[in-house]
Formats: C-alpha cells, structure tokens, sequence
C-alpha cells in the first residue's frame, strides 16, 4: 500500500538537492564577492554575462529536468533498465546541444549583446567573461544529466560532496585566476569565468568515477548503450521541450530585468547585482524542495496514486517555510552582514539594504509559486508547464517595461517589484491547474 512521503522521506530526498544547490551556487556568490573588490564595472558586467549564460545552459537544464521526470516516472514503476537507456542518449544528445549552442554564442552574442547593452565598458567586460564561459556548457550538460539521473532515483547525496568539491575548485581558481596568484596573470572578470569552467570539469570527473564505483550499472543498464537510439530522444523530448523552453524563458526576462537596470546606471546595475546574489542564498532551499516535489510528485503518479499529489506538495510547502523564514529573519537583523560578503564599499552596501528588504519578502509568494508550479511538472504535464511560464513572462516582461524603463526609478529598490507580479501570476495559475483540471490519468 502507497504511504505518502512522510518529513523524514521528504528531507531525505531534498537536504542533499539543497546542499547541493548551496555549493553549486557559491560559484556564482564567489564571483560576485571577488569581482566585487575588482571594480564596479565587472561586478555589474558580471550580473549581466551569468544571467546570460545561465538562459543558454537552462535550454540543456529544461532538457534534463524533463529526462529527470521520465527517470523518476520509470523508477516508481520499476523499470530500471530504462532509467540507463534514457541517461545515456539524453547525454550523448546535450554534448550535440552544447557544440551547437557553442557556435551560436561566437557568432550572435557580440551582436545582440552590444545592441542590449548602454556602457562599453561594461559590454567589453560582460563579452570577456562570455568568451571563457561558454566553453563551461559542455561540462554543465553533463552534470546536469548526472544530477537528472540521481535525483530521478532518489539517491542524492551524491550531490553533496560533488558540489562541495566543485564549490572549492572555484573558490581557489577565481582566486588564482582573477588576481594572478602563484605566477599567473591577474585576469579580473576573465578569470572568474575560466575558473568556473575548470571546476565544472572537475565535478563531471568526480560523477563518472563515483558512478563507475558505487552504482549498480547492471541495474540501469548502462553498459547496453551500443549507439544513438533516437527514438529514446522523442520520447524524452516530449516531456523536455516544454520543460525547456519553460527555463529558458524565465532566465531570458531575467536578463532583460538586468538589462532595463542596466540603462538606469552602472551603479544600479552593481547594486541589483549584489542583491541577486542574496536572492540566491533564498531560492536555493526553495529549489530544493520544488525539485523533491517534482520528483516525488512523478513517483506517486508512477505508482498509481495521484490522489496523494496536493498533500504531498503542501506537506513539502511548510518544510519549506521552515527553512526560509529564519533566514528572513537574519537579513531584516543584519542587513549588512551579508553584503559585506560581497563589498567593502560602503556606499554600495547602504544603497543595497533596502532593495534587499523589498526582495526578501516576495518569497512569500515564491514558495507556495514555485512548488505548485513544480507541482504541475511532476504530473507530467510539462506543456502546461510551459503555457504557464509563457504567459507569466509575458505579464513580467510588460512590468519590466512599465515600472524600469518607463517610471525609471531613482531607487533601485522599486525595480524589485516586479518580482511580485512574476510570483503572484505563477503561483495563482500554477494552484488553478491542480486544482480544477484533470491531470490524474496522465501517462509519460
């Protein structure tokens, strides 16, 4: 008899996916903090290069979230030796994905970026950081794939330790690399792009030598794969292409957020900066448990038990709370705490407080959003997942448009608000959809 997922079982699943994502992102925090003692030009360029890399690498990551749906599905129905088939090809596939993406990035980024982009300055920063980057897609695909496949079976805490190697590569690359340390050349933002690129190759070697050891390749059939079989790659497209489509979407507006800010001055785009990376130390736990959602929501539809979905996303909803609003807490105490981590300009950290404030309070409405929203994607439904971030971006997009580039704000803070519509629209089409539609038969 199914049981749904108790807060331990819940835990289990999310706390390695969350200690994941709190290394994976010290990457970005890294950065930030280090670019953040180089200059204001790189710290803002900085913002606009890694939202920019992050739209082209979440085209891979949709593909992978949507491989992961199909894994777990697989897995709750015990068939595991297809678990490896899709593993495998949908690998083989995003290396394709990433040398195409590669040759587009040389030949279309210096053009749409220097349309986008006001300052020089910033554009030649933001295309240096670009040019060491991109060449990171290729690693980040397949860890990607790796995390896929892990979090899919519910083995996750594999994602701990490969994070936390990967996060202290990082940390002593940027540090080598942006401030020429042991005779090599100080390379600023250059070097913060290449040092992330080595330490994700690093963890790809960690997750191919951690699966040759401890996972049972027997089971999942890995040593079958013979040659590229693309019927697996339909079926795993039917699912994903919604799925990424769906994540590119919302990072692509989030360019354009930095982009409108960006027109308002390069000391505006440096403090939305600093505070994008405080967002991130918020929506790491809350990815976390939209993720164990989506997984454990395509587990219980594997089984048989759809009836089980909202209680099991309400239940990952208050753990979820648990965890964010201590850390509320701590910024409406310490303001300054964190963003010393990022700057010792002063003028730069009392610009940064209150936006920082008007950020922290909209995940209010980012949990139960992006939960629902996962929600939906567990059940399969991944088209409607992608119909519903559409539409979402298309009200943001038009926020953006009337709050930043029309009011134009001498206050950065102001320009947060449009988070608020984003979450808002989400969370409210995300809860109509489970709640009045028929997604209980759906078959992946």
């Amino acid at each position: 008899m199914f049981v749904m997922f108790t807060r331990k079982e819940i835990w289990t699943v999310s706390y390695p996916i969350l200690i994941s994502l709190v290394v994976q992102n010290l990457i970005n925090i890294t950065d930030t903090a280090f670019l953040g003692r180089v200059g204001e030009v790189e710290l803002g360029a900085s913002a606009l290069a890694g939202v920019y890399y992050m739209a082209v690498y979440m085209i891979g990551f949709g593909f992978s979230t949507g491989s992961q749906i199909l894994m777990a599905r697989r897995n709750g129905e015990k068939r595991f030796k297809d678990i490896g088939s899709i593993m495998l090809q949908s690998t083989f596939f995003l290396i394709l994905l990433a040398a195409l993406l590669w040759g587009l990035n040389d030949f279309c980024s210096p053009w749409f970026l220097r349309l986008m982009i006001n300052s020089k300055e910033i554009y030649n920063a933001t295309t240096e950081y670009l040019d060491y980057r991109i060449y990171g897609l290729f690693f980040s695909f397949i860890s990607a794939m790796f995390r896929a496949f892990y979090v899919g079976i519910t083995k996750t805490r594999i994602l701990t330790v490969n994070a936390i190697i990967m996060a202290v590569s990082n940390i002593i690359l940027n540090y080598i690399f942006i401030f020429g340390k042991f005779g090599c050349p100080a390379m600023g933002i250059g070097g913060a792009a290449l040092g992330s690129v080595l330490s994700e190759l690093i963890s790809v070697i960690y997750y191919i030598l951690y699966t040759n050891v401890k996972v049972d390749t027997k089971k999942y059939a890995f040593f079958d794969f013979t040659h590229f079989d693309p019927k697996v790659i339909v079926r795993v497209l039917n699912v994903s292409i919604w799925t990424m489509i769906q994540f590119f979407i919302p990072i692509i507006t989030w360019f354009v957020f930095f982009v409108a800010i960006e027109h308002l001055g390069e000391r505006q785009l440096a403090i939305a900066n600093i505070v994008r990376s405080v967002s991130t130390i918020f929506f790491m736990p809350v990815n976390a448990f939209a993720a164990t959602a989506c997984t454990l929501v395509s587990n219980a539809m594997g089984a048989g038990h759809p009836d089980e979905v909202p209680r099991i996303s309400l239940r990952i909803m208050k753990m979820c709370y648990m965890v964010i609003l201590p850390l509320m807490l701590l910024v409406f105490l310490w303001p300054s705490l964190l963003l010393r981590i990022y700057t010792d300009n002063q003028e730069l950290i009392q610009g940064s407080i209150l936006s920082m404030y008007v950020m922290v309070l909209y995940y209010f409405l980012a949990v139960p959003g992006s939960i629902w929203f996962h929600t939906v994607a567990g059940t399969g439904n991944t088209r409607t997942t992608m119909v519903i971030e559409t539409f979402t971006a298309f009200v943001y997009m038009v926020a953006i448009y009337v709050i930043i580039l029309l009011f134009r704000p001498a206050n950065v803070a102001l320009c947060w608000f449009v988070e608020y519509i984003y979450w808002a629209v989400l969370l409210l089409l995300s809860w109509l959809y489970i709640k009045k539609a028929r997604w209980q038969n759906k078959k992946i």
